[in-house]
This record gives structure tokens, sequence and C-alpha cells, in this order.
């Protein structure tokens, strides 16, 4: 199936020549003259925006589904998440028991190894936990929490290279001899849930460390004279800054400081969604605890947050319509940049090989349709 006549975006920028071909689970081909096979399809976009698929790279659930509950799980969550146009995404664990921690990981890997046809590509596990501070422990389970530690992480992952991104807290024992052994070993390593002040961020991404989990949730605040987590992350180049844009989590001027600080290339819209994201308000669960979901906000029993029920085209449209970003930075937020901080080349883009499920927007930045090569699905609410 071949695409045309879209503002398609390119790392240059929205190209309003490019056509682009479908073909199974993949884009197979892009550029300006392709011809169409006798009776391959073809779709006129009309001048609409077409975008890659999202990139999500910190998701824990989605349609009553869990990372942490079964194989069946995942593998839903891959076909819901390919109809709301999220071309990848990395499932992402809760503490837990070892058990249940290997596991999961062992469920991701299942699906990785044979994937969902018209799936969601998964990229890799984001392990949040169980490397994280008691003191900052957000809606995580503290008891299961434990230094960093090589062979720990040997024993809940079977197969280190499903392993995509760790999170951890720095300030912890053995944080600097696990950061550079996972980091040689291709693993990105992220701050969150930790109690680290500003220099321990800085020396941390000296580990090698590149990524911030949920920038300023779960985390040691801005001071004006203890700049803590967020005040190294905003100012360390080496950092990609992940964003929860649900107008739960941060303040609109929040966002828009995170942005105007790290730009389109670092900064990096994820929905931390748990499994009440595309579900009717109610009573739910997360990492074994008891969630409570209403006004689309999840919360403990004691108001913590809970993750939460976004989704990814709605964070690139509270990022165009509520915090006013610039389209075509904004889009980098939830699909570029989010595949680059983990080291993705393919999802995220749109070039061959990349996961043949786009976005469809009007010119009012509305999203309108997913497109995959079964042709082209009506957007509706979720």
């Amino acid at each position: 199936m071949i695409i045309r006549n879209a503002l398609a975006m390119t790392p240059a920028g929205f190209d309003g020549n490019l056509a682009v071909r479908l073909c199974g689970d993949v884009i197979s081909d892009t550029g300006y003259d392709l011809s169409g096979a006798e009776g391959e399809k073809e779709i006129d976009l009309e001048g609409d925006y077409l975008l890659p698929g999202f990139v999500d790279v910190h998701i824990h659930g989605f349609r009553g589904c869990d990372t942490m509950r079964s194989e069946t799980d995942i593998r839903k969550m891959s076909r819901e998440l390919a109809g709301i146009g999220v071309g990848a995404f990395c499932p992402t664990t809760m503490s837990a028991s070892d058990e249940d921690t290997g596991r999961a990981i062992r469920n991701v890997c299942a699906v990785m190894q044979k994937p969902e046809k018209g799936g969601s590509r998964i990229l890799g596990v984001h392990m949040e936990a169980p490397f994280l501070s008691e003191e900052r422990a957000g809606a995580q389970q503290k008891e299961f929490f434990c230094d960093p530690d090589e062979e720990k992480l040997k024993g809940l992952a079977e197969n280190l290279s499903a392993v995509r991104l760790i999170t951890i807290a720095p300030e912890r024992n053995g944080s600097e001899r696990f950061t550079r052994s996972v980091t040689a070993a291709g693993i990105h390593v992220s701050i969150g849930h930790t109690n680290a002040d500003a220099e321990t961020v800085h020396q941390a991404a000296d580990w090698g460390a590149d990524h911030i989990t949920h920038t300023f949730n779960a985390q040691t605040p801005i001071h004006h004279r203890r700049p803590g987590v967020p005040g190294a992350a905003l100012t360390d180049r080496r950092f990609y800054c992940e964003m929860i844009c649900d107008g739960k989590h941060l303040h609109d001027d929040i966002v828009r400081m995170i942005i105007r600080c790290k730009g389109a290339e670092r900064a990096i819209a994820i929905t931390d969604a748990m499994e009440a994201a595309g579900m009717p308000e109610g009573r739910y669960t997360l990492g074994g605890e008891q969630v409570f979901v209403s006004n689309k906000t999840a919360r403990l029993q004691d108001g913590t947050l809970a993750g939460s029920v976004l989704t990814m085209h709605e964070a690139l449209s509270r990022l165009i319509h509520v915090y006013g970003i610039e389209p075509y930075s904004a889009c980098m937020m939830c699909t570029a940049a989010p595949a680059e901080s983990i080291g993705e080349k393919k999802a995220g883009y749109i070039t061959a090989g990349s996961p043949a499920i786009l976005t469809r927007w009007t010119r009012e930045w509305q999203m309108k349709s997913v497109i995959t090569s079964d042709g082209e699905i009506c957007h509706y609410p979720c």
C-alpha cells in the first residue's frame, strides 16, 4: 500500500512530496517517485500530516492489561496500542518479588521473539525497579527495593539483551559499578525514584546514565541552593528528560520549562500509563496496590499519584494545544526523541524498516486516523 499527498514527518521537517509504502508490519520504502504495482492500494492524505507511530518508553499497562500480569496481557497491549497509533513501546515493570519480576521479563521476551501480527513493536523492557530509594517510592512497593547489583540483574533477566532501560537511584551503594557495567552492555540507565542531590546526578552521567525517569516526580525538587535531580537534569546536556504531559503530574509551566531547557531532541513525552488507560473510571491495580481512577487521574488510597491514564496521542495534542509547543517539535518529543533516548534507530521515524503504524492529523492538529498496511482506521477517543 502507498500513501501519497501527505505532509510526512522527516528529520528535516514536514515533506509534502514524500510517498510511503507499507508492506506487512514495516515501512518497506519511501521516495518521491514510487510507482504503484498493479492492484496496489493507495491512500491520498489530501495534504494532512503523516507521523510515524508514537514511541512510549515508559508504560505499565493499557486497556485492562498490565506488564506484570501475563504474556497474554503484553500481547493484548501490543495490539491495542497499535490501534491508537503507538508504533513501539517498552513494557515497564513495577517493584515485585524476584519471581514475579523474572516472569514479567520472560513474558516480554516471549512476545519480542514472536511478535503480535500488526501489533506495536516491543523495543525491550524498561525495569523501573527494584534499584530505587525508599524515600521516593511513589506508588512502588519499597519492601522489594535493593542496591544495584549485576548478579541480581542477571538473576531477574535471563536474557539481558531484552532489557533496554533501567531506572536506578544513583545514591544507592554499588551504583557506579552497576551503571558502568550495564551501559557498556548497551542498556540505558535512567535516574528516578531517588533522593540524590544534583552533584550525584551529574556524577551518574559521568558513569554513563543518560535518562531521567518522569522528571520532577518521585525525586528531589529544585531549590535555589539545592538544585536536586531536576536542576541537574535540565542543565546537563547528557540527559534525556521524561515528562508526563497529562496536566496532573506537572504544572503547565514546568512542562514548558523542561522543553525550553532540553529542546525537542532531549525532552521526551511518556505516558507512565497503567491498566486503567483507555478504560472507564473506577478501581484498578498497579504493582499489587489498589488504584482509584477519577477525573482522568490515578491515585492510591492515600492520594499518591499511581501512574497515569494518558495516551501518546493525547500527549501530542496537549503539547500543541495546551502548552503551545511548535507542532514539529511536539511531534519529535512523541516519536524520534524517545526512540533516540534508548538508542532506537527505526521506530519513531518514517523510514524503511520502521513499524507500519502511522497516524494522520488534520491541518488543525486533530488526530484523524491510524494507518497500517491493512488500511486506514478512523480515530476514536479512548
